[in-house]
C-alpha cells in the first residue's frame, strides 16, 4: 500500500465553488485516494513512502480540460504534432475529456463506423495515459441512422461522453433530441456545439436550438471560435440549467462579459473550462491556466474560484470521481506558486495579475507525474519530492 503526504500547503484549493479554500496544509494519499485532509501534525509523517513538500505553496486538484478533440494515440492528425496531450499535463491538466474524433483522415459517418470509433477511443484512451495523463476518450459523433438499442450498447462498452451535437450528420433539433434522451437514458453527458461553425461540415447553433435538443453542456460558450450574440448568451445562462463551457481557443470579449453575467446571476457553479484544440488556432498546452488567468484578472471572479471551475464543476459535470480535495476522490493534484518575475506573491496573486502560474509538481493517483513542469515559467518557491 502505496502513501503519500503533501505538506507545508500554503493555500489549498478545494475544488469546490461554494467553498473555494479550506483550512488545511498536508494532504495524505493511500493506495491514489485521498484518505485525509487536515493540519501536519495530525499525521503520521514517518509512515509515508513519498512526501512531497510544497514549501508554503498553493495546492489545487489536477486540471481537467473539458473539451479536446483528440484521435488516438498522443498525436492529432489536425496540427501534424506529437506530444500534445503529455505537453497538457505540464500545464497542470490531469485529465482531458474528448468532444468528437472529430479530426480522424476518413472519420467514418455511418452509424456502424461512428459506433467502433467511439468504442475504440474509449478503450484505447482508458488503458493508455500519455505522460500519466488520464484521457476520456471516444465521445460518439451523432450521425443519422443511430436508434436506441446502439445508445444502450455503447455506454455498455464504455462510451460516456457524446461530442458536440452538430459536429456528424445530425445538425436538426428535430434529429437530434431523440438522440440525446437515449444518451442520457443510459448515462451517458452531452455536448454541443453553440456560436457559429467551426469546420466544414459544421452548423451554427442558437440558443433556440440548444434548448430543443436539451443537452449537458453548452459547449463554448464563449465561441469555438465565432460566439453567439451576448443576448443569446444571457438567455442560454438565465433559461437553461447546462453547463456553460468557456474555452481558450475562443472569443475573448465574449468570455469576460458573459463571466460578469455569470457572476450577476449567481451561475458560478455552471461554468467549466476547455481548451477546444487541437484545432485551427492549434494545440494550447498552457490552454487551461489562461482561461483561469482571462477569469480571475478581468471579471469578477476570484483566482480560486476560477480554480474550482476547472476542477470540481468539471468533475461533476462529466461523472468523475476527481477534481475536488476531499475523502475519497482520486487524487489528481497540482503544486502551484507564482512565477519568477511575477508581482504576484503567490499562485493566486498571480493568477489574479494575469500572470500563468509555475506548475511545480503534478501528482495523478497519488504519483508524482510532473516534478518541474517544462511549460510553465519556474516557480519562486519550488515544492521538493522525496522517496523513502
Amino acid at each position: 500500500m502505496s502513501k503519500v503526504l503533501i505538506k507545508n500547503i500554503g493555500v489549498l484549493v478545494s475544488g469546490r465553488i461554494q467553498e473555494p479554500t479550506l483550512k488545511a496544509d498536508a494532504v495524505w494519499i493511500e493506495d491514489g485516494v485521498i484518505h485525509n485532509v487536515g493540519r501536519l501534525d495530525e499525521m503520521d509523517e514517518g509512515a509515508a513512502d513519498l512526501v512531497v513538500d510544497c514549501q508554503g505553496t498553493t495546492v489545487c486538484p489536477g486540471l481537467i480540460d473539458s473539451h479536446c478533440h483528440p484521435v488516438l494515440g498522443d498525436f492529432t492528425p489536425r496540427q501534424k504534432q506529437v506530444g500534445f496531450l503529455d505537453s497538457e499535463l505540464h500545464g497542470g491538466v490531469t485529465t482531458i475529456i474528448s468532444a468528437g474524433e472529430v479530426h480522424l483522415p476518413g472519420r467514418p459517418k455511418d452509424p456502424a463506423g461512428a459506433k467502433a470509433l467511439a468504442v475504440l477511443a474509449a478503450k484505447s484512451f482508458a488503458a493508455f495515459r500519455p505522460g500519466g495523463v488520464k484521457v476520456l476518450g471516444g465521445a460518439l459523433i451523432l450521425e443519422k441512422g443511430l436508434v436506441e438499442e446502439d445508445f444502450r450498447e455503447l455506454a455498455e462498452e464504455g462510451v460516456r461522453v457524446v461530442g458536440e451535437v452538430g459536429l456528424g450528420s445530425v445538425k436538426s433539433p428535430q434529429d437530434a433530441a431523440p438522440m440525446v434522451r437515449w444518451a442520457k437514458k443510459y448515462g451517458m453527458t452531452v455536448m454541443m456545439h453553440t456560436g457559429g461553425t467551426s469546420i466544414p461540415g459544421s452548423s451554427t447553433v442558437t440558443a433556440d436550438q440548444v434548448m430543443q435538443v436539451d443537452p449537458d453542456v453548452v459547449s463554448h460558450l464563449n465561441g469555438g471560435p465565432t460566439a453567439v450574440s451576448m443576448k443569446e448568451v444571457e438567455r442560454l445562462i438565465l433559461e437553461t440549467p447546462y453547463a456553460l463551457e468557456f474555452v481558450h481557443c475562443g472569443n475573448p470579449k465574449v468570455a469576460v462579459e458573459a463571466a460578469r453575467l455569470i457572476v450577476e446571476h449567481g451561475a458560478q457553479d455552471r461554468l467549466i473550462v476547455g481548451n477546444d484544440a487541437p484545432s485551427g488556432t492549434g494545440v494550447v498546452p498552457l490552454g487551461i491556466l489562461r482561461v483561469i488567468n482571462l477569469l480571475a484578472a478581468l471579471t469578477p471572479i476570484s483566482p480560486e474560484e476560477a480554480l474550482c471551475m476547472a476542477t470540481g464543476n468539471t468533475a461533476r459535470t462529466f461523472k468523475l470521481n476527481r477534481g475536488v480535495i476531499e475523502p475519497g476522490r482520486e487524487a489528481d493534484l497540482v503544486v502551484l506558486d507564482a512565477p519568477m518575475g511575477s508581482v504576484g506573491g503567490d499562485a493566486l496573486e498571480a493568477i489574479a495579475a494575469g500572470d500563468v502560474p509555475a506548475v511545480s509538481v503534478v501528482l495523478v493517483d497519488g504519483d508524482v507525474v510532473v516534478a518541474k513542469s517544462r511549460n510553465t515559467p519556474p516557480a519562486v518557491r519550488p515544492a521538493t519530492v522525496h522517496r523513502r
